[in-house]
């Protein structure tokens, strides 16, 4: 890349609905208890949507947090790339659900899909934009309302997942700040094991694919589980080596937050310091493209995350969608 035309986070908002459900709250609803859930995923509560809140309402609160932050106005945005798998409808998009909502009036956007990556790919995305010199200022936001596609009867993956958003706005970098490189795989043929069968063009709805559950989260936990373990750390390796770069060197790594044992095992591999390792996967839940932000932000708030620190980015989603970002923070 060239160092010139770097694209970087200038401001960071995030925003979760206030309604939380704890685990002893799920062991009401499914065969299920407090110790299985936190042993086998280090989830201890999720924030969760009230009855019509939906992913463009919390993507413009966390936007609208970042305008702040940054001390600009919405007008002065001029791309919105909105990162999801739970759009409020599929058209139109939930960016231009968004730029209605913010006032964004000289922006236009796009959603992204690529499940948990999706933040990451966005990020990616909008970065472009910036390094092109076609826009000076991009919202990036990853957000997603996963309570929305649980089938609470299924207590392999209602337990999994929260609610909640993250946005930032990217700006050019003039100095050797900013998004430093990435890498970025898919691999179909794992398409099968974590997906939602209805409601697209091969499976519309209709009565079957309500009453067949088609409309809800599908995972094979396992075939997930194995991929994640591997491919995270394989793309974090491959980013590392292709710039030089040391485990010692990253001063905090902010994993997607899936599960807390992938995020362990990805850290061991790779010879990080434990102090570095962010995991607030016990507070969210899986909140799938709002994770990393989100994640930003704990570091943020817990003093692990300075000015001037390198970070790497991980994330694995369905897809199968794999993605690293290597960064030097400058917020």
């Amino acid at each position: 890349m060239n160092k010139a035309a770097r694209a970087k986070i200038t401001a960071l908002g995030t925003y979760v609905p206030p309604r939380v459900m704890t685990n002893t709250d799920f062991e009401k609803i499914v065969e299920t208890s407090n110790e299985w859930i936190m042993s086998r995923t280090g989830i201890r509560e999720r924030h969760v949507v009230d009855k019509g809140v939906a992913t463009s309402d919390l993507a413009t609160e966390a936007a609208r947090i970042a305008l702040a932050q940054r001390g600009i106005d919405a007008s002065e945005i001029e791309s919105i790339v909105v990162a999801t798998v739970t759009p409020d409808m599929l058209f139109p998009s939930t960016a231009c659900l968004v730029q209605d909502k913010l006032g964004a009036k000289g922006a236009w956007g796009f959603d992204l899909s690529a499940a948990c990556s999706a933040f990451l790919y966005a990020l990616q995305t909008g970065a472009q934009f910036i390094q092109t010199g076609a826009h000076k200022k991009v919202l990036v936001i990853g957000a997603d309302v996963m309570t929305a596609i649980l089938d609470y009867t299924d207590r392999a993956t209602c337990i999994l997942f929260g609610d909640g958003a993250g946005a930032v706005i990217l700006e050019r970098a003039e100095d050797d700040s900013g998004l430093i490189d990435f890498v970025h795989e898919v691999d179909g043929s794992g398409a099968c094991s974590l997906y939602m069968p209805g409601g697209g063009s091969l499976h519309p709805a209709t009565h079957e694919t309500v009453e067949k559950k088609m409309h809800f989260v599908h995972q094979d936990g396992q075939a997930v589980f194995k991929f994640a373990v591997r491919k995270m750390a394989d793309v974090c390796e491959t980013l590392l080596q292709r710039n030089g770069v040391k485990a010692s060197d990253i001063d905090c790594f902010i994993p997607h937050q899936a599960n807390q044992r992938i995020i362990n095992a990805t850290a061991e591999r790779l010879g990080l310091k434990p102090e570095s390792v962010i995991i607030n996967i016990d507070r969210y839940g899986n909140t799938t493209a709002g994770t990393i932000p989100l994640a930003m932000q704990t570091a943020r708030d817990e003093g692990r995350l300075k000015k001037g620190d390198l970070v790497l980015l991980a994330s694995v989603g369905a897809g199968f969608t794999v993605g690293a970002t290597l960064l030097r923070w400058t917020i």
